[in-house]
């Protein structure tokens, strides 16, 4: 197992400024509890700068065990937050954000996983502020589930593979799969086709390189657009080991090859994560850089 001291391009400071901070104290006044706080990501400053936040739907508890994930897991008795939709809503345009990502725990206890109430969320949210762009990070919806999601369609759909496909048995819970992942993303884009769709991937649990490469390939050819990477950090001793730290080169390297597959937006880095920069799609920077989307017919 790789040593658990940080190499030294970890040690960053958190980027602060009166946008920034401004931002951090009306969601607090809202009630708003987002991922980005919770989880004390080191990219939140920036992201709060531009008006971006990730909130947590349908409860805090999984019904899903993944390996690398430090989300509580149990039995959330098949109840879904009373009034929530409208609570987001609210607090969404209190905290004036410009841009919203929406994600949820798995809820296998619910007959369609939560995916209607993830389109009440996002209908909610569209009404009480029109103009905020929303990003689903969803679960793996499909079929019905994915039509019911789609009742209330995003701006952006997301969907993470997480790991490469060799590793996904064993990082993953049992209920989740690669080609699962992978069909999700594609269910997305075939009913929804203006729609751009986005994917993360974690480095650092034991992959290749060649099988970094090989799943970026895996989601081109599936039409996603947009894909971030970032190194995997150990949440506890119980977890999944980091294997390795990936150095900054390397994800140099993964971008290159992504954008050279064609991904419309790339994010790659140490610190990346999956709601990293995500306004800035419509922020109308780095698509120039990235060329024409290419879109998979």
């Amino acid at each position: 197992m790789a040593s658990r001291t940080l190499p030294d391009w970890f040690r960053v400071s958190l980027p602060r400024g009166p946008v920034a901070a401004g931002l951090e104290r009306r969601l607090a006044r809202a009630g708003l509890a987002t991922v980005c706080r919770e989880a004390r990501c080191p990219n939140r400053g920036e992201c709060f700068g531009h008006g971006t936040a990730t909130v947590m739907i349908l409860g805090e508890v999984c019904t899903r065990n993944c390996r690398f994930c430090a989300v509580r897991t149990g039995h959330p008795g098949g109840l879904v937050p009373e009034g929530e939709a409208e609570r987001v809503a609210l607090a969404v345009v209190q905290a004036e954000l410009r841009y919203l990502v929406l994600t949820s725990v798995d809820r296998d206890d619910l007959e369609d996983g939560g995916a209607a109430h993830f389109a009440q969320v996002i209908e909610a949210v569209r009404r009480a502020g029109p103009e905020v762009r929303i990003e689903a990070l969803i679960p793996d919806y499909r079929d019905g589930r994915m039509d019911s999601l789609l009742s209330s369609p995003p701006d952006v759909l997301g969907h993470n593979v997480e790991v490469v496909r060799r590793l996904t048995p064993r990082v993953r819970d049992p209920r989740a799969s690669y080609d699962g992942s992978l069909a999700v993303l594609a269910q997305a884009r075939a009913k929804r086709p203006g729609m751009l769709t986005k994917s993360s991937l974690m480095v650092g649990l034991g992959e290749t390189d060649e099988e970094v490469i090989e799943t970026l390939s895996d989601l081109r050819d599936t039409g996603v657009d947009i894909v971030t990477i970032g190194q995997y950090l150990q949440p506890t001793r119980r977890h999944w080991p980091v294997d390795r730290f990936v150095p900054p080169d390397r994800f140099a390297a993964y971008e290159e090859a992504a954008r050279k597959l064609g991904f419309a937006f790339v994010a790659s880095g140490p610190l990346v994560r999956s709601s990293y920069r995500a306004a800035e799609l419509f922020a109308g920077r780095r698509l120039d850089e990235a060329g024409p989307r290419n879109p998979v017919q």
